[in-house]
Parts: structure tokens; C-alpha cells; sequence
């Protein structure tokens, strides 16, 4: 894109980011065709309630909107839900619908997110992934019934399901190849007093055993095989190992796609294309490294300031955010900024592990690179937030209340 203003902006993807840049346009005085392209057919919608709300029934679907129908109009956007996009030409600023339609730009914002991965070709009845509204429903209404649920992997999608099940009454076996869940993220004292809990609330946790085969008979689960010869009996099981980037549908455009698409630190994957969201790889100058985000704030910040520098291509901003997550284990709410995966440090400063209520500093190369909180105020959070976002050393940083 040159230095004139867009008169046609395309955003291929409806769900948090996508929405997040849409609105940002029109906020920031983009008066613009502006076209919005969903392979659901929904409105856009909050995906970390599927999980958590809407899979324990404390939800109604509707509750997940992001904005109401008057909200979506008053943004003057053309809606092109329920289709995906197909393909992609940077040189001819066009992208292809999978119902052949063909959509002009002058910017383009790719807000494609992932997919879940699979076990298998899948089809049978009571195998299950997550990501979509129907597949909460569908998920929930199995569970409602009782039953036996085993969940393959345990990562926070996998134990989240874990915690909502237990909630519902249903017998559940959670299945995971590491011999602590979630060390690779938060480290081994936070992954174990975590599997404690959900052990505490009875979920017959198997760790340091991979899955071979979900078994199944007459096209309907019947259990899940694990690699020490154990068969676990099952009605339904969820395959949460994790999720690829949505980026088939961009061969042969010229971007460059490696574990997502491939961004500068603003966001930038092209001349007048941006990606944001789960599906962007972009530099984050903050740590001095590429990285790829699967978390809702994120989602929504790159959102904005994709549109941000769509708009104002002459001064961008670099995005150099702080991630933040956040995961409801039963009655607790475990929340983390920045990187703690990978940390070479990590220290208890505030709580008590045992208690289940806690707070760890990680560290790296002499800085604070993140913290994690189990049950603490998120004011407390904050306070360490500051210190991750200032790269503050290690040692200054830990007296820090």
C-alpha cells in the first residue's frame, strides 16, 4: 500500500481480533468499504467461555456474543459470514471466498486463528474437540447426561474440560504424555500443585504415558489405549494436544508462513497486509523475539493495533505488548503475564504453594520474563507485571511486595 489513505479494507476473520480491528477502523476515522469474512456463521463470539461457562452450563450460548446485531451495524461493515477464505493475491490485492467470490483491497487484516489437532481421521460418536461454539454444545450435552470422559492431553484447554466435567458430575480420566501437566509452561512446582488439584476434586490423572488409539465400536467411542497397554474405558473423549495455524489457504500468496504467518514487530506481513491474532508470528521488540500468542487479550490488542498501522503505515507503532493469560481450575483463577515458559528461574514470592494460593516470579538472562498468580488479587499481579514489562533484573525485582 502506498501513502494514500485505503478506500477498501478486508478482515478474514470474525472472532475477537478481527472484530477488534474492525472497530479500531472506524474509531481511528477509517470512513472506508470495510468487509468482514467468518467461516462460521455466527457473529463474532468470546471462545475462553467455551471451555469453562458454557461447557459447566453456567452460560447460555447467546452469552458469548462480543457485540449485539445494532452494535455490528452501527460499524457500517459488510458481513460475509459462514465462508471461508480460500486463497490469497498480494501482488493482485484480492482475496477468494471458498463460494468463489472475489474480494478487492487496499488493507488487509488476516485474523484467521488456529484449529484443534486431531487423533486420527475422527467421525465416531462421543470424540470430541474444542473450539467452536457447537462443539461446546455438543460436548456439554453428552456431559450432562453423566458418563465417563476421558481427555487426552493437559495442557489449560485439556484441564479447564477436566474441571467443568467434574462440575457436571462426570467421571473423568485426563491423559497426559509429560510426567507433570503444564512443567513445560509454568515449571514443575506450579504443573504439580495444579495436577494435585484436580487429583483433589477426583479426576484419575495418568501422566508420563502417551495415547496410542481412541477404540471404538459400531462408529461410537468405546475407549482410549494408552502406550503401557492400559485401556481406558470412555463415552466420550476430548483431544486437546493442541492447535495449528489457519494458514492452508495462503500458498502460493508470497507471505511467509512458519508456524503462523510470518509479521515485523508491527505486525506487518506485507505491504498493506497484517495479521493478528492466534495465526500471526510477529517480532515482539519487548523480548527480542519472534513469537505466536494463543491468548484472548492478545488477540484483541493486536487486533487494534494491526488496524493502528494499516491506517498510519508512514509511523507505525511496534506491538510490544506483555502477554496475559488467564485458566478457572474449579474455584480458582490462575493468571500469568509475560513469558513463563522457558524461564531458567522461578520462585515462590508470595503465598504458599501448598495452600493453593500462590504467586511465582519467573526469570531469564538476569530479568524478570514473567509471573504467574493461583488464587491472588489480581493487584498483586499487576505490581509484578510492571517489572516483566521494564525488563527489571532479577535480584532488584524480587523484594518487590
Amino acid at each position: 500500500m502506498t501513502g494514500a489513505a485505503p478506500r477498501r479494507v478486508v478482515v478474514v476473520g470474525a472472532s475477537a481480533a478481527g472484530l477488534a480491528a474492525v472497530e479500531a477502523l472506524r474509531r481511528d476515522g477509517y470512513d472506508g468499504a470495510l468487509t468482514l469474512v467468518g467461516a462460521e456463521p455466527h457473529l463474532p463470539y468470546d471462545r475462553p467461555p467455551l471451555s469453562k461457562q458454557v461447557l459447566a452450563g453456567a452460560w447460555p450460548a447467546e452469552r458469548t456474543a462480543l457485540r449485539a446485531p445494532a452494535e455490528l451495524d452501527a460499524l457500517d461493515v459488510e458481513l460475509r459470514l459462514g465462508v471461508a477464505a480460500a486463497a490469497l493475491s498480494v501482488v493482485g490485492r484480492t482475496v477468494t471466498l471458498a463460494d468463489g467470490a472475489e474480494l478487492g483491497y487496499d488493507g488487509l487484516v488476516i485474523a484467521t486463528g488456529v484449529r484443534p489437532r486431531r487423533l486420527g481421521p475422527g467421525g465416531a460418536e462421543g470424540l470430541h474437540v474444542l473450539r467452536s461454539l457447537e462443539d461446546a454444545l455438543a460436548l456439554r450435552e453428552r456431559l450432562a447426561a453423566g458418563g465417563r470422559l476421558v481427555v487426552v492431553g493437559g495442557g489449560f484447554l485439556g484441564t479447564e474440560v477436566a474441571a467443568a466435567a467434574r462440575t457436571l458430575g462426570a467421571a473423568v480420566t485426563l491423559v497426559e504424555p509429560a510426567d507433570v501437566p503444564l512443567a513445560h509452561l509454568l515449571g514443575p512446582q506450579v504443573g504439580g500443585r495444579l495436577a494435585q488439584l484436580h487429583r483433589d476434586r477426583g479426576v484419575d490423572l495418568r501422566t508420563g504415558v502417551a495415547v496410542t488409539a481412541v477404540e471404538e465400536a459400531r462408529g461410537r467411542v468405546t475407549g482410549v489405549r494408552l502406550a503401557d497397554g492400559a485401556l481406558l474405558p470412555a463415552d466420550d473423549v476430548l483431544v486437546a494436544i493442541g492447535s495449528l495455524p489457519n494458514t492452508e489457504w495462503l500458498r502460493g500468496s508470497g507471505l511467509r508462513v512458519a508456524d503462523g504467518i510470518e509479521c515485523d514487530e508491527y505486525s506487518a506481513a506485507a505491504p498493506g497486509v497484517y495479521a493478528a491474532g492466534d495465526v500471526a508470528r510477529w517480532f515482539n521488540p519487548l523480548f527480542g523475539t519472534p513469537m505466536r500468542v494463543e491468548h484472548r487479550t492478545n488477540a484483541a490488542e493486536q487486533g487494534m493495533a494491526a488496524a493502528r498501522n494499516l491506517l498510519r503505515p508512514q509511523e507505525p507503532r511496534p506491538f510490544a505488548p506483555v502477554p496475559y493469560f488467564w485458566s478457572d481450575q474449579y474455584d480458582l483463577k490462575v493468571q500469568a503475564y509475560g513469558l513463563p515458559r522457558g524461564s531458567s528461574q522461578a520462585r515462590v514470592v508470595d503465598g504458599d504453594l501448598a495452600a493453593g494460593r500462590f504467586l511465582v516470579a519467573y526469570g531469564s538472562g538476569g530479568r524478570v520474563t514473567g509471573v504467574l498468580g493461583v488464587g491472588m488479587p489480581p493487584r498483586t499481579l499487576r505490581q509484578w507485571r510492571t517489572a516483566v514489562a521494564g525488563r527489571t533484573a532479577w535480584e532488584e525485582a524480587l523484594p518487590v511486595p
